[in-house]
């Protein structure tokens, strides 16, 4: 596992993947315990594909904030279909996260680059199992997802996996 932890300088509020452009962008969110979903910050994405895309497959997306020219909506559920390319996955926060890492990890295995926002928990299983053997990236601040005037109430990270960082299914 490689980590990094992304710096940003003390005037910028919002958190950064170093050395990347930023453009602008903006969907709705949903921040209760109502919904597991949290659309992905615009800017964000924006670094993200401009350093490891063209990112061409959203597998976790709606029609109204899918980040990629192809994607796989909620009713065509991503985790029954085939990853490959470049993968964007920001998935379901809720308890089925750890199949989404999973699926991730093993996509990798099988030739794509999947690279996941997940959020930063390190004390879950899903963590230890799958997040850990990818490259990763703490990202420093709390997101704004969804172009949402409020942060987060969690930390995320960026976990990165493909072929060179893919290592043995970590389940019996």
């Amino acid at each position: 596992m490689t980590t990094e932890t992304a710096i940003l300088p003390e005037t910028q509020s919002e958190p950064q993947i170093p050395a990347l452009a930023v453009t602008a962008g903006s969907a709705s969110v949903h921040f209760s315990s109502a919904s597991d979903e949290w659309p992905t910050p615009q800017d964000f994405f924006d670094k993200c594909n401009a350093e490891f895309g063209p990112l061409d497959l959203d597998v976790c997306a709606t029609a109204e904030n899918a980040k990629c020219p192809r994607y796989f909506t909620k009713a065509q559920d991503g985790l029954a279909q085939m990853w490959s390319g470049r993968v964007w996955m920001n998935p379901p926060y809720g308890r089925e996260i750890g199949a989404w890492m999973a699926k991730a990890w093993r996509s990798s295995q099988a030739g794509a680059l999947v690279v996941c926002l997940v959020p930063a928990r390190t004390d879950t299983a899903w963590w230890h199992d799958y997040a850990a053997k990818g490259a990763v990236r703490f990202i420093r601040g709390r997101l704004k997802f969804g172009g949402h005037k409020n942060s987060a109430p969690f930390p995320s990270a960026l976990v990165v996996f493909s072929p060179q960082n893919a290592s043995d299914d970590p389940r019996p």
